[in-house]
This record gives C-alpha cells, sequence and structure tokens, in this order.
C-alpha cells in the first residue's frame, strides 16, 4: 500500500484493519444501508477477504464511487458488486 495510513493502525489489506482506519475518522459500523439523515456512510466491498473499493452514499440515497483514477459516478448499491469489487462486507457510518 502507498499513501497515507493512520498510525496505530495494522498495515495491512484486510477488512478489520481498513475498519479501524475509518474509525480514526469517526466512522462506525453499522447494521445496513438505509439512509440516515445527519450521518454519512460508506460501503466496503471485498474480494477473497481482501478490501477493494468503498463506496459513499450521497445524500439522496444514491452511491458515488471513483473508477479509475478520473472518474466518479453515481450508482445504485449494488451496482459495482461482483467483477473486480467483489461484495459488500460492511457499512459504515459517522455523523455530520
Amino acid at each position: 500500500m502507498n499513501g497515507y495510513w493512520p498510525p496505530g493502525v495494522p498495515r495491512e489489506v484486510t477488512i478489520e484493519a481498513f475498519i479501524e482506519a475509518y474509525k480514526t475518522i469517526g466512522y462506525e459500523t453499522t447494521a445496513d444501508e438505509t439512509l440516515e439523515v445527519g450521518f454519512d456512510k460508506i460501503a466496503i466491498y471485498v474480494d477473497k477477504g481482501a478490501p477493494t473499493h468503498a463506496a459513499k452514499q450521497l445524500a439522496e440515497g444514491q452511491w458515488s464511487s471513483k473508477l479509475g483514477k478520473n472518474y466518479d459516478i453515481s450508482h445504485k448499491r449494488d451496482a459495482v458488486s461482483g467483477g473486480l469489487y467483489g461484495e459488500i462486507a460492511v457499512y459504515m457510518k459517522r455523523k455530520i
């Protein structure tokens, strides 16, 4: 992994490490993708046990993903499931 990684979080490609990394910026795990006013939500995707992608829920309930270096897309929750990204393993939220 290149780039920034939060101090004190194991620098490894595991769902546990990614959850801990997001916790350092205020996220906590949550049961589902239900839109909640006053919260940011993310979905972390895994493939073969390794985190591959994260999508952020938008205010209207759609999701936003960065595809490659230049493309941000809005999509339904499961639109990027399967293929390169795998499946959603965990949802997280933080108060805004």
